[in-house]
């Protein structure tokens, strides 16, 4: 089993989830983040004062699925979450040992 994680710009949760529930996958977790990467933030005017935005708003996407789904989910989110500009995310994929659903008591992939 694996966890993929990835962080988007929020406009494009929509696409990335619809494209995810497109090949078969029925749950994920949105967490909004902030951070920055090579954009490095940006300027903003606000009430006539110019100040900097260091660490801009993004969307955290958590998913866990089957090892050999990994490479689907991964395209799946790269594709719909590209936008070809600087700051479209990174995706990262860390492997878990044991899942358990709670309600039923099933484990590991029956679980997800």
């Amino acid at each position: 089993m694996k966890l993929v994680m990835a962080i988007i710009k929020p406009f494009k949760l929509d696409e990335v989830r619809d494209a995810l529930t497109g090949i078969g996958v029925h749950g994920l977790t949105v967490t909004e983040v902030k951070g920055y990467g090579r954009q490095k933030g940006h300027t903003e005017i606000y009430r006539g004062a110019e100040y900097a935005v260091s660490f801009l708003p993004k969307l955290k996407i958590e998913v866990a699925v089957a090892a050999a789904s990994v490479d689907k989910v991964i395209e799946a989110i790269a594709a719909a979450a590209k936008t070809g500009q600087i700051g479209d995310g990174k995706i990262f994929v860390y492997a878990i040992d044991q899942a358990v659903r709670i309600r039923t008591g099933e484990t590991d992939t029956d679980a997800l």
